[in-house]
């Protein structure tokens, strides 16, 4: 299993190659950037990133079909594979961020998600690409100089079944936010599995990411530091397949009490639902605890199906997030790459 990183432009740049150097330095695989508005600009970082390491993929965590065009967004990913020498990765999701203040139509997510991926695999090959889809529209555009792989790895994000599915059915990888329960991970294999093998498709092309919010401490200011942001989860609009069946979902009459909310207010409308938020919850939505229960929890995840885990370093206070970078990679990672090693 891999253990990769996902950044947000809320630092300054400089910071965040810090932080990606610091990952490459410690078992990460990957760095992401977050591409939310209105931070710093995605493609900016990872260009600085780019060329500040030398091993690590570096990839966005995730943009979406609106708010650039995908012929764009090919572009964008041609250009930061020449950056780095050919480790670029693409994560597109739905989206969200940004859309209330740009007054971006949110529709067809699922349609638009795969017509964006079609038309930027074939700008990647070279193609003069003429494209009229239900949402995504192109007339003979094609790349002005030669992309460096025309095979960039896609990985999808989506908590949704309709998402899921055009995953499994056309993406390199699948990334799932919040999916830490062992249940979660057996439902969603079992998703995917049925309508890759529908679509003709070897289920084990399909990588399985868990995109998790993540604290490594030695005491429960580990899981207090995730709490707000499972808050958030469970009272916002993030779908996951049990958490009815495990018991985890709140009570309606409190859920009512959270008002509608744009995107960017954050975990602050939902920090009324702490009080019902248990570690238990917290243990299925996010990775956090000290290190012998982060090794056990990712082993687990791992044992279920999980090929990468995408962490999102979360900590008491904004100077702790390096130290949960290095913590996962220099202490909980070396452990779990030992586990693999007595596997038979």
């Amino acid at each position: 299993m891999d253990l990769e990183l996902q950044l947000l432009g809320d630092v300054p740049v400089a910071r965040l190659i810090d932080r990606a150097r610091l990952a490459e330095a410690n078992n990460y695989s990957a760095v992401w950037v977050s591409d939310e508005r209105f931070y710093r600009d995605v493609y900016m970082c990872l260009a600085q990133i780019a060329t500040h390491t030398g091993r690590v993929r570096v990839g966005t965590s995730v943009t979406d079909p609106y708010i650039r065009h995908p012929a764009l967004t090919a572009v964008a990913m041609a250009t930061l594979d020449e950056i780095s020498g050919g480790r670029a990765v693409l994560g597109i999701g739905a989206g969200i961020s940004g859309f209330a203040e740009l007054h971006i139509d949110r529709r067809q997510p699922a349609r638009a998600m795969r017509e964006a991926i079609a038309v930027i695999r074939s700008i990647l090959n070279g193609e003069a690409v003429d494209f009229h889809g239900d949402v995504i529209a192109l007339n003979h555009a094609r790349l002005s100089f030669p992309a460096l792989r025309a095979q960039i790895p896609v990985y999808v994000a989506s908590n949704g079944v309709m998402g899921q599915r055009m995953a499994a059915e056309v993406a390199d990888g699948l990334i799932v936010n919040a999916c830490a329960s062992i249940a979660e991970v057996h439902a969603l294999h079992a998703a995917v599995n049925e309508a890759a093998g529908r679509a003709g498709r070897d289920p084990r092309a399909v990588k399985i990411v868990a995109r998790l919010n993540t604290c490594v401490a030695d005491d429960r200011a580990a899981r207090d530091a995730v709490r707000p942001s499972v808050a958030r989860y469970l009272g916002g609009p993030v779908h996951l397949r049990t958490l009815a069946s495990q018991g985890l979902a709140l009570p309606a009459e409190a859920l009512a009490r959270i008002p509608s909310v744009r995107y960017s207010a954050g975990t602050a409308p939902y920090l009324p639902l702490l009080p019902l938020v248990t570690d238990q919850h917290v243990d299925a939505l996010t990775l956090a605890g000290t290190v012998d229960e982060v090794v056990a929890h990712a082993i687990s995840l791992r044992d279920a199906g999980v090929d990468a885990i995408i962490a999102r370093p979360t900590a008491p206070n904004a100077d702790m997030h390096d130290e949960t970078i290095y913590r996962l990679g220099a202490e909980v990672w070396p452990r779990l790459q030992s586990s693999e090693s007595s596997l038979p």
